[in-house]
């Protein structure tokens, strides 16, 4: 099936809307061989103090940094304009990442999370899914409300103090992160603890892989898209499109949306989704999963789910849809994308968003979520 899709696009759209669903189906992979999810190494932190996790994704971070910087100043690079993932610094960041942040713990999984789970054959995270795009089609909905809330101006470290002062800075920020985890595990636990247990076997082709293996490929996935489509990796956008469609398939006329009114998004809806980077990108995550999972034997959806944990999927999927939207992303779009491209809303949708993680974890046991 990849193979099919992959020359349907190619012939249909571009080669380059093809070479995007080749590096979403890798992605797709990674994600899963890895367990690279941000949800679980966030909660690890709250819960047990064990920070492995969060330190792969500054591993993550700081290789990107490293390349994106150069690459954005430039400017173009094959006949592609390039430009980073920079947005405004307000009150919407803030409030947007905070539900997004309680959503993931609840839903199960981060933007990125969700597709490769579901994908894997998880039944929960298609009603997480599910709730995530009509979370997002709410968020386009209240989208001007928040857009009218006073804001700082975007600021990127590289426009700002250049690409060499922009790195420095930026891997500064990754070791005060990594120093500040390690510390915090050996406080509570004598040592630090690897990222898996030492008698795991590892496998390329089914399983698992150690996360650092995860964090280079990954920062391999976004500068790929980088390359490709001119600009960082990004999720949430296509749920806002599927959900707007499903809303016009329903008899909602959602046109004149101030969201859908934006350049580039007022013929989105008539489009087909192929020609929407972001949804070419997130097919090709979920039948990556699927492959993985299928690889490694461990597909086998379980149709019997609890009350609590349906429920908590739901209210999940629609914090986490409802804040991506708000917040000018998630945890890909606006935390990987742009403190990678060393724009201060990435940072301040980190905190945030892992403010709301630290509640929505005490909020699991509610809902009968280990």
């Amino acid at each position: 099936m990849a193979l099919v899709i992959y020359f349907y696009l190619s012939s249909n759209y571009g080669w380059r809307q093809g070479a995007l669903f080749i590096v979403g189906l890798a992605a797709g992979i990674i994600l899963y061989h890895a367990a690279f999810g941000f949800t679980a190494a966030w909660r690890e932190v709250v819960k047990s103090g064990r920070g492995a996790g969060l330190r792969a994704q500054m591993i993550m971070l700081g290789i990107t940094v490293l390349i994106f910087t150069p690459l954005i100043g430039q400017g173009e690079i094959w006949g592609i304009s390039l430009r980073g993932s920079v947005a405004p610094l307000n009150i919407a960041v803030i409030c947007g990442a905070f539900m997004f942040g309680v959503g993931m713990q609840l839903g199960g999984g981060c933007a990125s999370g969700t597709l490769f789970t579901a994908g894997g054959g998880n039944m929960r995270m298609l009603i997480t899914l599910a709730a995530f795009i009509t979370g997002s089609v709410l968020g386009t909905w209240q989208w001007p409300i928040w857009q009218g809330i006073p804001s700082l101006a975007p600021f990127s470290l590289a426009q700002n103090f250049g690409s060499v002062w922009a790195i420095l800075i930026s891997i500064g920020l990754f070791a005060t992160v990594w120093f500040a985890t390690t510390a915090y595990e050996c406080k509570r636990h004598g040592s630090l603890k690897s990222d898996r247990d030492v008698d795991c076997t590892y496998s390329w082709l089914t399983g698992p892989w150690p996360l650092l293996v995860g964090a280079v490929a990954l920062a391999a996935v976004n500068v790929s898209t980088l390359l490709l489509a001119g600009r960082p990796w990004g999720v949430t956008s296509a749920f806002a499109l599927w959900g707007g469609k499903i809303a016009l398939f329903l008899g909602i006329d959602i046109h004149d949306w101030a969201y859908w009114q934006r350049p580039g998004l007022s013929n989105a809806l008539e489009q087909s989704i192929f020609t929407d980077i972001t949804s070419v990108m997130n097919i090709g995550i979920i039948l990556g999963a699927l492959l993985a999972a299928g690889l490694a034997g461990k597909f086998a959806p379980n149709f019997r789910l609890p009350l609590r944990s349906i429920v908590a999927a739901v209210v999940g999927g629609i914090l986490l849809g409802y804040g991506a939207r708000i917040a000018y992303g998630c945890n890909i779009g606006a935390y990987f994308g742009g403190i990678s491209s060393t724009s201060l809303h990435g940072w301040l949708w980190f905190f945030a968003a892992f403010m709301g993680s630290s509640v929505g974890t005490k909020l699991r046991p509610y809902f009968d979520l280990k």
